[in-house]
């Protein structure tokens, strides 16, 4: 890529993306310094540093003759020079006012990079499901909460990714998937950072849910979960992440809840102490789906799938308002 870089054949956004890794990284900025030295351009950059060293060199001995001026005019005017430090130094003391308005910003940029689902309802939502499962559990003495929340835990990360990427959900979408550091790299940081937050919550709470006999275990449904966010991403950069997202889910409650309901029917409240949901045939479907060596390798099978296909559709999340890469995907995010 330095190689490219330097020969000035790289993509924009790519060279964009390079630029600012190199602010923060010495050794690739090594590597492209020594790409751009092999070019034509080694001279006129052997010029300009001359050029810098000499002005740096002028601006030294103006110093050095300032200083021998002070000596000359006496121990008035060291004072006045010492008095002038002893301000500056005062002023010095608000460095660390400074150094935490610094960490705040940080914060801030971090804060805007885990996306809007975070900052908005979705982790209420989040934390409101969690609680509500571990109460009705406990307080009402069912044993069926942890079927429902199995259930749920695969469509809950689905929908913060819907909520953090797109125009619908981020008031700054255009400006930021235009941006270096936009596209495909903003959608998997804003993704990570909702199933940081989720992944932990959702298995914390289903494993102090009691469970039917038969139930998969509380962090069964993770690899699953995070396949399902995989195929979203995947089909995303076909149909737009809104689109994608909603054809995962509907196709996750399908095939957990149709069999179940087909088998059964729905059961009048309160018989069999299931509800309006069997729980008992539910924990048997879900226990098909998520239990075993057998579920967990598809399931490993078809995420390592739905990755490569991510991984060859990335450009289809370069934005492109008019034409060139992601054009189809960002006029589906901008009907």
């Amino acid at each position: 890529m330095s190689a490219r870089y330097a020969a000035g054949s790289l993509p924009e956004l790519a060279a964009w993306s390079l630029e600012k890794h190199v602010e923060a990284c010495s050794r690739c900025a090594a590597l492209v310094s020594r790409a751009v030295l092999t070019t034509g351009v080694a001279a006129d950059l052997a010029e300009a540093r001359a050029s810098v060293l000499a002005t740096i060199g002028d601006m030294a001995g103006g110093a050095e003759d300032g200083r021998g001026a002070e000596k000359a005019a006496g121990p008035a005017a060291a004072g006045g020079v010492r008095r002038a430090g002893g301000a500056a130094i005062g002023a010095g003391g608000t460095g660390f006012r400074r150094s935490l308005a610094g960490v705040g910003r940080r914060l801030g940029r971090v804060a805007w990079a885990a996306g809007p689902a975070l900052r908005g309802p979705w982790i209420v939502a989040l934390v409101l499901v969690c609680a509500g499962a571990v109460a009705l559990a406990h307080g009402a003495g069912s044993d069926g909460m942890r079927p429902l929340l199995l259930t749920l835990a695969p469509l809950l990360p689905l929908l913060g990714v819907a909520l953090s990427y797109g125009p619908g959900a981020d008031p700054m979408y255009e400006i930021s998937a235009a941006a270096p550091g936009g596209g495909l790299r903003l959608l998997l940081t804003r993704t990570a950072a909702v199933l940081g937050v989720s992944l932990p919550l959702l298995t914390a709470a289903g494993a102090v849910l009691p469970g039917p006999p038969g139930a998969p275990g509380a962090a069964a449904w993770l690899l699953p979960g995070l396949v399902l966010v995989l195929a979203a991403l995947a089909l995303g950069s076909y149909l737009g992440c809104r689109t994608a997202t909603g054809i995962v889910a509907a196709c996750w409650t399908c095939a957990v809840l149709l069999p179940v309901l087909s088998a059964h029917g729905v059961p009048a409240s309160g018989a069999g102490g299931d509800g309006i949901i069997p729980t008992a045939a539910l924990a048997r479907q879900l226990a098909h789906y998520l239990s075993g060596a057998a579920a967990q390798g598809g399931w490993a099978a078809a995420g390592a799938l739905c990755a490569g296909l991510l991984a060859l559709r990335r450009h289809a999340f370069d934005f492109g308002p008019g034409s060139g890469r992601g054009f189809v995907r960002n006029h589906l995010e901008n009907p």
